[in-house]
This record gives structure tokens, C-alpha cells and sequence, in this order.
């Protein structure tokens, strides 16, 4: 099994967005020793939780301390931008990075959608949702079919993601490979069975291709995987009562969880969140693939504590035998 990191930068309490990023470089430095493929990184506005507004600017740097490993967005929320920003800042990364850059699209905001409204820089009106367009012009941009500017574009391998049907239907017209977050939305595998069976060739794409993105924190023993997601399981159930807050420490997950009256390991409500030693978590991983029927899975760790959350990576590494 193919196996790669989405990164969403995740800040502990008692730290701040340096740091947090900083962690996403030493991360990716070992997960690139460890024989981990890709190294994807997420957008998100105004959260306390998360450090990555612009992966963009984080690119370079872990594509720049990393040597094998296929660095990317994961992804850029595209209705925040012009469709020619995005094409040249990638042309620039896959520049230095040849043949090592990946460009993930996103349709969804990343944010709340007062901070959505902010991130416009004409606020008198709402955003226009023409996002497929926004995609036909990206992609004619790195196709060099525009005569616009006198640049010429070297295309990163650009991906779609979603966790909606309507991200499959656009992925499958367009021939784009397909990224779906599972870690959102664990009922995803219809989409992606659509996807592949209405999948058009492109210039670009042949026959379909599909991560999936999974949350999963592997520990020692089944027990201290279940304690250690205990402060991303606080954070969501925040983040779903519109709160925010930055990672919290494990003793004060526990005592928030406790609090709600339900077993830790079904909260929260509606999403899927791997958890156990490394023999359960793989079982599990190969699950979610078979689900998909996915090429690769791309793996969401979020603990308060950063060498807990390279210890996942290195267990689930050592499963799966990729050193």
C-alpha cells in the first residue's frame, strides 16, 4: 500500500504558528526516512487549531529539507484565489522542485464563512461560485493554451479533493486523478465508486487514480492510541459548536470528554478516527483502502504532543514495512 502524510500543521496549546510549522517540517523530514510517499499540506483560515493558511509558503521549505518525497496542497482552496496566482506560484515551486510538486484544488472555503468573507478583498459582494471555471482556466494555464503573458508553465501533478459527490462528478468530467476526505465525510465510497466508473480520459490522465484521506493515531498499545486522541476529538467537537481552540493537552481532553457523558471512542458524532497499536491500525487502513478502492491513503495525525505524533507514523511505517 502506498502510503502518504496530510499535514494540517496542528498547533498544541502552549505553542504557537512557528512552532506549529516548524514541527510540520521535522515531520516531514522523517516521514521522508520512513519510505512515505507524499507529503501533503492543508489550507485553513482562523483557526486556533491549525497553522497552515498558505501551503504554498511551506511548500518550498519541506520539499527543500526532504529529498524523496512528492510535496504538495492538500489543498489550495481555489475560490480564494485567481486562477493565474495559483499557476504561477506552482509554476515557481515546481520549478525548484521538479517532478516533485503536487497541486490539490479545493472547492470548500477552509474557514467559517464569516472568516470567508474577510479573506474577499471586495466584500460588497458575495464570492461567485464558479469554481469550475476557475479549474478550466488553472489547467489552461499549465497546458500553455493562453497567450495572456509570456510565461511558460511547467504543470505540477494537479489533483482534485472533496468530500462531496459533486467534487467526484467534476473530478470524473474533467479527468483529474481524485482525492476524497475520508477524515470528514466516512460515507465517501459511493463518490468515489462514481467516479470510477464515470471517470473520462484526459490529456493529462488515462483511467482514474483516487486517494483517500484517513485520521489515524497509532501507539504502543490500543489504550494509549484511544488516550492520545483524546485532544483532536476536543478540538472537533469544538470546531462543530463553533469553537476554536488550539490543541489541548491530553489530561485536559480526557477531563472535557468525560464531561459529555459518551465513550471517547465514539465521539465525535459522524466522523472516523483510526485508532490502536500498529497491527490494528493497519487492518483498519487496509479497510478504508478496500472501501475506496483507493491507489494510495494519505494519513491526518493530529496529538498534542509532536513526538507522539511521529511515533504514529513511524509504527504505522514499521506495519507496514516500508523501512
Amino acid at each position: 500500500m502506498r502510503l502518504g502524510v496530510l499535514d494540517q500543521s496542528p498547533i498544541p496549546e502552549g505553542s504557537g504558528v512557528g512552532d506549529a510549522l516548524r514541527n510540520s517540517i521535522d515531520l516531514a523530514r522523517r516521514v521522508d526516512q520512513l519510505g512515505y510517499m507524499r507529503y501533503w499540506l492543508a489550507e485553513h483560515h482562523g483557526a486556533a487549531s491549525l497553522a497552515c493558511a498558505s501551503p504554498e509558503a511551506i511548500i518550498g521549505p519541506v520539499a527543500a529539507a526532504t529529498d524523496n518525497l512528492r510535496v504538495g496542497s492538500g489543498g489550495v482552496m481555489l475560490p480564494h484565489y485567481s486562477a493565474l496566482k495559483v499557476a504561477e506560484t506552482f509554476n515557481m515551486l515546481n520549478g525548484l522542485y521538479p517532478g516533485r510538486i503536487d497541486l490539490g484544488i479545493g472547492r470548500a472555503p477552509g474557514t467559517s464563512g464569516r472568516v470567508a468573507h474577510l479573506l474577499q478583498r471586495d466584500r460588497r459582494y458575495a464570492t461567485q461560485d464558479d469554481f469550475l471555471e476557475q479549474m478550466e482556466e488553472l489547467r489552461s494555464w499549465f497546458a500553455n493554451e493562453r497567450s495572456d503573458v509570456p510565461i511558460r508553465f511547467e504543470s505540477p501533478e494537479i489533483w482534485l479533493l472533496g468530500s462531496s459527490d459533486q467534487s467526484a462528478i467534476w473530478a470524473a468530467e474533467l479527468g483529474l486523478p481524485y482525492a476524497f476526505a475520508d477524515f470528514i465525510n466516512p460515507g465517501g465510497a459511493p463518490f468515489a465508486a462514481w467516479y470510477r466508473r464515470q471517470f473520462v480520459p484526459s490529456k493529462t490522465l488515462g483511467a482514474p487514480r483516487q486517494i483517500v484521506a484517513v485520521s489515524a493515531i497509532c501507539a504502543d498499545t490500543d489504550e494509549e492510541a484511544l488516550r492520545l486522541s483524546s485532544s483532536v476529538r476536543m478540538v472537533l467537537l469544538k470546531l462543530f459548536r463553533g469553537g476554536s481552540v488550539a490543541v489541548p493537552t491530553v489530561a485536559k481532553a480526557e477531563e472535557f470528554l468525560r464531561a459529555e457523558g459518551m465513550p471517547a471512542d465514539l465521539l465525535p458524532v459522524g466522523r472516523r478516527l483510526i485508532t490502536g497499536g500498529p497491527a490494528r491500525v493497519r487492518r483498519a487502513l487496509e479497510a478504508v483502502v478496500e472501501e475506496y478502492a483507493a491507489d494510495e491513503v494519505l494519513i491526518v495525525t493530529i496529538t498534542h504532543d509532536h513526538e507522539a505524533r511521529c511515533r504514529s507514523y513511524e509504527l504505522i511505517a514499521r506495519e507496514f514495512a516500508l523501512i
